[in-house]
């Protein structure tokens, strides 16, 4: 999850197109959910560990993860793919390319190959065309080197790891840490892979009801960027679920395939709110949805989404901060590097003051002492 994500745009059509896209999908609008969601033991706002804490570590290892816990995550993020033989794994994206060391395997050279996913043409190694014995030959790199080049010093350290293990490493760290570690898990290009037979919903859901973490209370957030795999989710099991939002002018892949004309600025409207909560418990929009940008990359006025959301009873827990002045808004960058770190606790601030009840971040220990400062001036 994370501002790579790739989604078809179309043209901004409005609230009204909500109605027929609905119908499109098999839905209608619904009753606004009773009450605010509350999920127990979270604090206010949450630390959501984007990735691990992939702005020190490869994202999506366990030394991501485990550096995520140490600097005080509340809740730790998955990206949920799969693999041949119909196992999930845990990575930003099915070509793991840049993920993993795959291009060092002679043995798996002719397996580099150009695929069509969600629209777009990429070329590399998919994670489909390996079985979960293949993948752990492999070993994680740094996704964004460029950026992150101190990252680097860990590729190869750590392999792949399945979502079993890493439930199964949340409840040994709870048990440790003495409270439930949270888990964050996305399903990534859903529709994709449910037309290669490979559905991933169904898959989570059975993970989810072997291990007790199908219940409403369980400590699991669901998320995607298409809605009707939130929707699937929410007829498997009860585990809350979050719907992903992206750029206004987006479009969810799942709505490209099903010809409905919304667009995430549909989504964002009352009406579009109320038909998110019949299914789901909250929403990950982009910070942009919450606090524009203006043309010089400053922050404008708030929007009204954070308190449309909580009338709903839906939790907000948008997406991403970065320390770096390349990820930042511009008042708050310090310097000429877009790789130097700016005032990020300055960011966090605005942000947190809008009433969100957690934040994704690459760099939990700056967001968990921004949440604290924040909490503080409250009182």
């Amino acid at each position: 999850m994370g501002q790579e994500q790739r989604l078809g745009r179309r043209t901004v059509l409005g609230a009204a197109a909500l109605s027929a896209g609905a119908a499109v999908l098999g839905t209608t609008g619904t009753a606004q959910a009773a009450g605010r969601f509350r999920p127990s033991g979270l604090p206010v706002p949450a630390v959501i560990g984007h990735r691990g804490a992939s702005g020190y570590r490869p994202e999506h290892t366990f030394g991501s993860y485990d550096l995520a816990l140490d600097m005080g995550a509340d809740i730790v993020e998955q990206d949920l793919v799969a693999t041949k033989d119909g196992h999930l794994i845990c990575r930003h994206e099915n070509d793991i390319t840049a993920t993993t060391d795959v291009a060092d395997h002679p043995e798996f050279a002719d397996r580099r190959t150009t695929k069509s996913v969600d629209g777009e043409e990429h070329t590399g190694w998919f994670t489909e065309d390996f079985t979960l014995a293949e993948i752990k030959k492999l070993r994680a790199t740094e996704r964004i080197p460029g950026q992150r080049q101190q990252n680097t010093l860990y590729n190869g350290r750590w392999t792949v790891p399945t979502f079993e293990e890493v439930i199964q490493w949340a409840h040994r760290e709870g048990k440790k840490r003495g409270r439930p570690v949270w888990l964050h898990a996305e399903t990534k290009h859903p529709s994709y892979f449910r037309k290669l037979g490979l559905g991933l919903e169904e898959r989570l859901a059975r993970l989810l009801r072997k291990y007790g973490l199908h219940r409403r209370n369980s400590p699991v957030f669901l998320q995607s960027f298409e809605p009707s795999s939130i929707q699937r989710l929410s007829k498997l099991v009860g585990t809350p679920g979050v719907v992903l939002l992206w750029t206004a002018d987006s479009q969810p892949w799942d709505f490209t395939e099903a010809g409905d004309p919304r667009t995430v600025a549909d989504l964002v409207t009352p009406e579009g709110l109320d038909w998110i909560a019949g299914y789901a418990r909250g929403i990950g929009p982009l910070l942009d949805l919450i606090i524009p940008k203006g043309p010089d990359g400053q922050l404008g006025e708030p929007t009204t989404l954070v308190p449309d959301a909580h009338d709903r009873g839906l939790v907000l827990h948008p997406y991403t901060m970065r320390n770096e002045n390349s990820f930042l808004p511009a008042e708050f960058r310090r310097g000429d590097n877009p790789n130097d770190y700016g005032d990020a606790f300055g960011a966090y601030r605005m942000y947190y003051e809008t009433g969100i009840d957690g934040i994704f971040s690459d760099n939990p220990d700056t967001a968990r002492l921004a949440a604290e400062d924040f909490r503080r001036s409250r009182g």
